[in-house]
């Protein structure tokens, strides 16, 4: 099995206002989709550290905090940041394609 991505829509591009987030759930996992000054980023929302929800912690630019122990996560990359959290996230790409919001899902093909 190789992986690969399916390109998923996750809503309108309007509903999602600059400086907001909205959170979803595809498959077993919930996703943080950001819109940053336009550009939209996506994580799952899960903290590596005691997974607890992130989407709810402060963001400062491309800077997520987690509200339970004040893990940071850059949401562009899922990369951990600072301490307690050690181990990085998932991140997903985002588009926007004929006024839809387009999220990069994982998915699982057979050769």
């Amino acid at each position: 099995m190789s992986s690969a991505e399916a390109w998923v829509e996750i809503g309108a591009a309007d509903e999602l206002a600059a400086g907001e987030r909205m959170v979803l759930q595809i498959d077993d996992k919930f996703v943080a989709v950001f819109n940053v000054d336009g550009d939209y980023f996506a994580i799952e929302d899960r903290c590596s550290h005691d997974d607890g929800e992130l989407a709810d912690g402060a963001l400062n630019g491309c800077e997520i905090e987690c509200s339970r122990h004040g893990a940071k996560f850059d949401i562009r990359t899922g990369k951990a940041l600072s301490s307690p959290a050690i181990v990085d996230i998932e991140s997903y790409g985002v588009k926007v394609e004929a006024d839809s919001l387009l999220l990069a899902w994982p998915t699982d093909e057979t050769n």
